[in-house]
Order: structure tokens, then sequence, then C-alpha cells
């Protein structure tokens, strides 16, 4: 029988060290002695026999992988290395001990080959083993029983198999009909078993279904990429598929797939003499390659398990095994995840490559649809179209003047033609080009400008620029932030690609795409702003991340300098500057603040100081937010920022002095009177005479229609409850009217939290007459209304919290878990003391990481120090969460002792603590 397997010396480690194949053969030939002919005895020895060795195998490999954690290629090699001596010791036992055949006729006859990954010889530490059992005719009992003897070793010894028995002539039916078996067929790799059989699928293979069928292949196998990027998301999506998703191992291979399909190539390498990469392209496909397969295989290792999931706990244990260290205020893992992101974005731009040069040499058909419907715009001169793609006419004239690389782009965005990949190379090899000189050029200033402000999709061109290196080159502040994580479950994308999608956002509100969905951010910019100014800023606004110092400072001061650089006048530079400065406040204002408070549009108002600055900020907020990724923006938010835009807006249109809570006041009172009109005079003039004036400050008039109709007639012993979805803000409202006591707060936020409600915000009332009024908005882990049918449960879990039939703290503890792929977070915890924020509270915020039952905790540690809580804002990033209270002391003070501070700070920090210890265990 003939076998492939000859020794190696491009593993990890030496090859005896992974599979002693003499002392093998040895045991298992004392092994068959030892059975004496007892099939069932025999096979339990040879799995005893055959586990050892793989796991003495594995355990060599791993521990080599470890101390050499980015020698991939050696590692898969040595992995593929034991499954094929543990395949041919099988083979070799199932066919000359289990079923020997002295005389074998035609027909019986077997080749065993490797396909899929393993056919390459790239395999993971649990990678699945692939096998192709081939027979000439159709399949002979000898031949199906010493299939079946191989498959319940391998079984028996845990390996998870693949396999297919077939005949030549079943291979070519099946891989007519089916482009994955025909994939799977070209990567085969004969191991052991008749030779002949072996060259005659191949030349057969190559005959009579390769050939003729190349452009079929490659549009089968684009298609097939399509779809698994649409199911794995962005390339910059923070937990990528290491295999599938893009950028990934599955588009080299893809990549690799066609190339052999179409050229026969048995290497990557090849394609250098084809000149479809240049060398320096494969130095950068055999770099991220490498990369990838370390990754996927330190995945396994850690998992013990096929994981290919770069979730964020693995993301931290990977870094720690590839030896990414913390380093100037970033973590390892941010470090080694702005490599990944760097090599997938290289692997992006290597199938563009490749994919085009198919194109030109016309095996892959371009769209139908997108050869129907280009605009056909003349070209300027020196450019040309080859094969629907914008080109360059003369290289040695394109050269000749630098502002060329910024033309190119603007080029591509008047015409509409994506770039040729001819020119993309020759601009990343002329970066040189951009130098001081011509970033200081007024001309090159206003390209740049153009490509912004011009076209309407500058996204498109900043994505182009990004990936060739044009940006950092022209902007090199930029560079640091390309491909950098940002290392939370809130932010979705990369830094750079963040910047791209906000201004992507911006260019569909100009648009005109959103006008619906915001209809505020619509009317300001049609009525008309500074759109250099805005463009710009939301270029730099998180130019500053990744340093030690807040990112919005230096941010600010980066603006400072590029500003002038990009042809901004004076006055636009400091509005630039001012805007990435403060890019967060109107956000932060709007989600950590409660906006019902006086006080807080007029300090806004302040600091923000001109109607300009507002709509410029309103806008950046708005992309900002969008920007981070997909279902970031919600109702909640927009009713928000709109909020507070309309009350800022109001107040510098009116003066400061119109935001008091006495003209407040007066004002709910009428719109209360107005809404109930068939209510008599006696019970409006009860109704409006029974609360304080913070309570007619902080609530709408809905709610206060609402608490007049839960407390009539409303007894001591009764607690009213109202459910109603909030459309306007994406919430659930929920409102409770009960006689006064303390802590009633913390206990709604228990049974609350009991029912899986996430609080988004709340506030709290006593009446004059000694009823207690709360209303909490909240949203289900969604970040969605409750439905309706919900309800119920939610009103009866409040009903036994709050008569004590159910104790929050024993019940939650089995709720307040944090997800292990959560736990790799480090969110350190701030606690704030403001007492000029709220001209009648004391404002504690607390930002600190997020869990189920935080909110219960802290709310029960004020309560238990006789804190009285008007009203809490929550604001979620993610893991993170800022719960803010505006409180007051049990006299009705402010707490102005900075002892009383300090001692709350300790027992909210301790609350905090625990409820963390008993998340984790």
């Amino acid at each position: 029988m003939t076998q492939t397997l000859t020794r190696r010396d491009d593993l990890i480690c030496p090859a005896e060290t992974i599979f002693d194949r003499d002392g093998v053969a040895r045991a298992l030939s004392r092994a068959r002695a030892d059975a004496a002919g007892d099939m069932g005895a025999l096979r339990r020895s040879a799995v005893a026999i055959l586990s050892d060795e793989i796991r003495r195998g594995r355990t060599a490999i791993a521990e080599a992988f470890t101390a050499r954690p980015f020698e991939a290629r050696a590692t898969t090699r040595a992995y593929s290395w034991l499954t094929d001596c543990v395949i041919l010791a099988v083979l070799d036992l199932a066919t000359q001990a289990m079923h020997p055949l002295p005389n074998p006729t035609e027909a019986e006859r077997i080749a065993v080959f490797a396909v899929g990954g393993y056919g390459r010889g790239e395999m993971a530490p649990f990678s699945d083993v692939d096998l192709l059992f081939l027979t000439p005719y159709k399949i002979t009992p000898w031949a199906e029983s010493v299939i079946e003897s191989m498959l319940y070793i391998l079984w028996d010894l845990r390996l998870k198999v693949g396999h297919a028995s077939r005949t030549i002539r079943d291979c070519l039916r099946l891989g007519a009909a089916d482009f994955t078996i025909r994939t799977a067929l070209l990567e085969n790799r004969f191991l052991a078993g008749e030779a002949t059989l072996a060259d005659k699928l191949n030349q057969r293979l190559r005959d009579d279904l390769f050939k003729g069928s190349e452009r079929a292949f490659t549009e089968a196998k684009l298609e097939e990429r399509d779809a698994r990027h649409e199911k794995q998301g962005e390339r910059y999506m923070v937990e990528p598929n290491v295999k599938e998703g893009k950028g990934g191992l599955r588009d080299l291979q893809s990549l690799f797939w066609i190339a052999k399909y179409q050229h026969r190539v048995k290497d990557v390498s090849e394609l250098v003499a084809l000149g479809m990469f240049t060398r320096d392209e494969f130095a950068t496909f055999a770099k991220a390659e490498n990369f990838l397969w370390a990754v996927r295989c330190h995945l396994h290792l850690i998992s013990a398990r096929p994981n290919d999931q770069l979730t964020f706990d693995m993301q931290v244990a990977v870094a720690e095994r590839m030896g990414y260290a913390d380093r100037a205020g970033r973590r390892g893992v941010e470090i080694f995840m702005q490599d990944y992101f760097r090599h997938a974005t290289a692997v992006g731009d290597l199938t563009r490559i490749f994919l085009t040069k198919l194109e030109a040499s016309q095996l892959k058909s371009e769209p139908l649809l997108q050869r129907l419907l280009r605009r056909r715009k003349k070209l300027k001169d020196g450019y040309a179209e080859v094969h629907g793609r914008l080109a360059i006419a003369d290289h040695k004239t394109f050269l000749s003047d630098p502002l060329n690389l910024l033309r190119l782009f603007e080029e591509a965005l008047r015409t509409g033609l994506l770039i040729h990949p001819d020119a993309m190379l020759l601009v990343t090899a002329n970066l040189h080009l951009i130098d001081d000189a011509m970033r200081n050029d007024p001309r090159a200033q206003k390209l740049f400008l153009d490509l912004l402000l011009k076209h309407g999709n500058p996204e498109r061109a900043l994505r182009r620029m990004n990936e060739l290196g044009v940006l950092s080159a022209f902007l090199p502040e930029f560079g640091p932030i390309i491909a950098m994580m940002q290392f939370n479950m809130y932010h979705h994308y990369t830094v750079d690609e963040h910047i791209i999608q906000c201004i992507s956002h911006l260019a569909k509100i100009e648009r005109r795409e959103l006008i619906e969905e915001l209809p505020v951010s619509s009317s300001i910019l049609k009525e008309g702003i500074n759109r250099r100014v805005l463009y710009v800023a939301l270029l730099l606004h998180d130019i500053g991340k990744g340093r030690e110092e807040d990112h919005a400072i230096l941010g600010a001061r980066i603006a400072r300098r590029v500003g002038p650089r990009l042809g901004l006048k004076p006055r636009e530079v400091d509005t630039v500057e001012w805007l990435v400065r403060y890019h967060l406040l109107m956000s932060d204002t709007a989600q950590k603040r409660d906006i019902a408070d006086p006080r807080t549009v007029r300090d806004f108002a302040k600091a923000v100081q001109t109607r300009e600055r507002l709509d410029l900020l309103l806008l950046l907020t708005v992309c900002d937010i969008r920007g981070v990724g997909p279902g970031t923006w919600n109702n909640w938010k927009a009713s928000l920022l709109r909020a507070l835009y309309r009350q800022t807006r109001r107040a510098m249109e009116g003066g400061l002095e119109a935001l008091n809570r006495e003209q407040r006041g007066a004002d709910a009172k009428r719109n209360l009177r107005e809404a109930l009109p068939d209510w008599d005079a006696r019970d409006l003039k009860h109704e409006t005479a029974r609360h304080y004036p913070p309570y007619w400050q902080g609530l709408h008039v809905t709610a206060h229609v609402v608490f007049a109709r839960l407390l009539r007639d409303l007894h001591e012993d009764e607690i009213a409850i109202d459910l109603a979805i909030d459309e306007d803000r994406d919430a659930t409202r929920a409102c409770f009217a009960l006689a006064d006591h303390p802590g009633i707060f913390s206990r709604l936020a228990g049974a609350l939290a009991l029912v899986g409600a996430n609080v988004v915000d709340a506030r709290t009332y006593t009446s004059k007459d000694g009823f207690a009024t709360a209303v909490f908005w909240i949203q289900d882990a969604e970040g969605h209304p409750f439905e309706s049918d919900r309800l119920p449960r939610l009103r009866k879990m409040i009903h036994k919290t709050l008569q004590g039939e159910i104790v929050p703290r024993e019940a939650i503890k089995s709720r307040d878990k944090l997800k292990k792929r959560e736990r790799a977070f480090r969110v350190p915890t701030h606690i704030t003391f403001d007492n000029d924020g709220s001209e009648i509270y004391t404002i504690i915020e607390v930002d600190t990481r997020d869990r189920p039952g935080l909110l219960y905790d802290l709310t029960r540690t004020l309560a238990a120090s006789n804190v009285y809580i008007a009203s809490a804002v929550i604001a979620t990033f993610g893991e993170q969460v800022v719960d803010t209270f505006y409180v007051k002391d049990m006299f009705g003070l402010k707490f102005h002792s900075e002892s009383k501070r300090a001692a709350l700070e300790r027992k909210l920090r301790t609350a905090i603590e625990e409820g963390v210890e008993r998340a984790t265990t």
C-alpha cells in the first residue's frame, strides 16, 4: 500500500516528539499479537495507544507554540502531520490486521485522501478531519468494512471526522452539482492506498470537471463570500470571526481556491510569477495569513474546542498568549486588536486587487446591473476607463504633480467609477510625494475639502484613502487611530471606521434621506450652516484617542494645529477646536443630567453661548452617536437631545431668565387644567395644591394627568399603577402612586430589576398629603419598550415587592450575574458630588461597571443612609453605566459637608464592590 508520509523538518517542534511512528507501530504490533484475533480487544488497545500518542503530540505542539506564539504555519503543519500519522496508523491497522486481503480483486482497492483544510495541510488544534475514501467501482463489502472500522476507531479517539465514500464517477457527478464539494475536491491530498487511483481522480477532475468552468467557479466563490460577509458583519466589527469574518482566513482561502482553479497553482507564491500579485502583495498575504492562523490556533487552545469567534474575553486571553502588554495608556488587548484589524484590512485590499485583475482577464464578469446603470461621464485629461474602472493614462505624467494623488479620488467621486488596482498600487508606492510642501499647498487643501463637501458621498473617498495610506500621509495625526480598537461593548467599530461612519451619516442627512428620523437635524442643515467647520470637526473629533490624556482635550489641540493646514479661516479654526473639545457635552448633558431641571439647561446654554455652536454641536452629537454602531441610536436618545436643543434655543432667544421654576410650575398647572376639562373646579384645585414645586417642574403634562387620575380617591393602603408604552421615547412609562415611606425608590428599582427591566430615567415626588408619586421609564434587554403581553407580569411583581412578599435583595442574587464574555472589561468607578448643577439638589454621579442589580444596590445604600432621591438618570454605554441621582439629606438640604459626602462615597463603593464580587462568582 502506497503512503505519502515522509519525515518533515518544517514543524513547530521535531516530528518524533509529535508522533513516534516506529514506537506506535511496535505497540500496535504487540496489541495485535495480544488480541489473538479478538477484533474488539484490538480496537480498544489501539484506541488507548493512539490516544496517549495524540495527547503527547498535542502537548508538544502546544508547548512549542506557546514559546513561539507567532509561528503559526509551522504549528498548523504540525497538527496536520499528527493527524496524518494517526490516519495512516489506523488505515494500516484496518487493512492489515482487521480486514486483511491477500489477493485483492480489481474492485477491492481503496485510496484515502485528506480534503478541505486538512487537504491543504492547515489544521488548528480542533479542526475537523475531512476524509475521502475513493474506490474504483461501487463500494465492495471489504472496502465498507475497512472504512467502518477506521471511522469507529477515529470516533473513539474523539476526532471530529467528516467523511465521504465515493467512486471517481461519484466525485465528478456531485462536484458538477455542488461548488462546496468541488472546492473540497480541489484541495484533495493523497494520503495512502492505491496511488494509480489517486492519479486518475486528479486527471479526471482537471479534464472533465474544472476545465472550462473557471468563471462559474469564481463567481460561485464570490457569491459565497458576499453571503458570508452579510452574515458575519463588517470587517471592523469589534468581535470578529477569525475564520468566516470579513478580512478573515476564509477570504484568503477563497483567493487561493480561485487561483488554484484558474492557474493550477499549488502555492500562493506562484501568483507572483503569473502577475496576479507583486512580491510586496504576496508578502502582505503571507503575513496576514500567518497572523490570522496564529490567532485561530490560540483561540482553539484557550477554548479547548473549535472556537473561531474573537469575543471580548477571548481577545484578552489571546493577546496575553501572544505577548501583548499594556503601554502608553493603552491596554495590550487594544494593541493586539489594532494589529488584527490592520491585517484584516490588508486582506480586504488584496482581495480587491486580485478580483479586479480577474475582471481584467475576463474571468470574473462585471455585474449586469452595474454595467447598465453606470453614469457615463467624460473623464478629465490623464485618466482612462479600463474594464469599468478609473485608471491612470500615463504614470509618469501623473506622478509629475503630487496633487494628482488627491485628484484621483475626486475624479472617482465625480464619475462614480471604482479605482483600478494598478492606480491604487501607484498611489501606495508613491506616498512619499505627500510631504509638508504638498500638505501646505492651498490647492491641496481645497482638493481635500472638496472631497468632503462637494460630491455628496465623502465616506467613499475617505475609506479608500484610509486603506491606501493617503489619509494618514496627508493628515499624519490620523495615523495613530487607524485600525485602533476601543476595548468596550459600546463602540462597534475601530476609531478610524467610526469617524468615517459619522461622516457617512452626516452626508445622509444632507442628502435628505433621514428627514422623518431626524427632523431637527435635517431642518438645521436645510437652513444652512458652515459645512466646512462641521465636516472637519467630525473628521477630527476622536483623533486624540488612544493616549493617556483626555482625548477631547488632546483632540482640540490637534484641531488647532490641523485646521489652518486644511485651509480653514481663524474663526472657523476656533469653532472646530471648540467642537472637538466639547463634542461630548451635549450627549453627556442630555443623557446624564435631568434636563427638566432649569439649571441644567441654563448651564448648558452658558457653555454653548451661540446658536451657531448649538446647531453644529447637535449635528455632531447625532452623527457621533449614530456612528457608534447599529442599534446605538434610538428614540430615547433622540427625544433627550431634541428636548435639550429646543429648550436651549428657547433660552438663547428669550433670555436665560425665562428658565425659572416659578414660570414652569404655573405653565404646568395651566396645562393640567386644560387636559382635564371634565374635572370640577374643586377637584382640580385640590390636585394642583397637593404637590410641591419640583413635581410641576419635573414632569410633562401627560404624566401629571396620569398621576391626577391615580391619586383621585386613592386610599393609604392601596397601590395604583399605570403602565404605558411611550412611543416617542422608545420606552415603557411606569407610574406609581402609593402612600409614601422610606426607601420607596429602592424597592421600586428592585422590583423592576427582577423582571429584567432596564431603568433609563426615573423620578419620585412626595405630595403634601403623604403620597409618593414615582415614574420610571424602562426598556427591555434589547433597548425597546416592554411588549404589552409582558406588562401584567411586571405589574404583579411590583405589587408583590411593594407589599413585602418578595425581598429584592435575595431574589436578585441569581439574576445579578455578568456574562463570561463581559468579564474582561475594566471599568474604574468614579463618584462625584455636584452642588452647583442644581438649585435645590446635590447631584451624585456614579460612573461604574454596569450589571443587572446595580441600580437597586445604589438606591438601597442611599436609602439606608437617609438620602432622599428626587430623580435618577441612567446612561448606559456598553458595559459602562453612569447613574446620576438628584438627592437631598433627611432635612431637605444639599450635602455640603465634606465628611458626609466622603462617608456616603465609601458606602456606595462598598455596595459596588460587593455587587461585582457577587456578579462574577
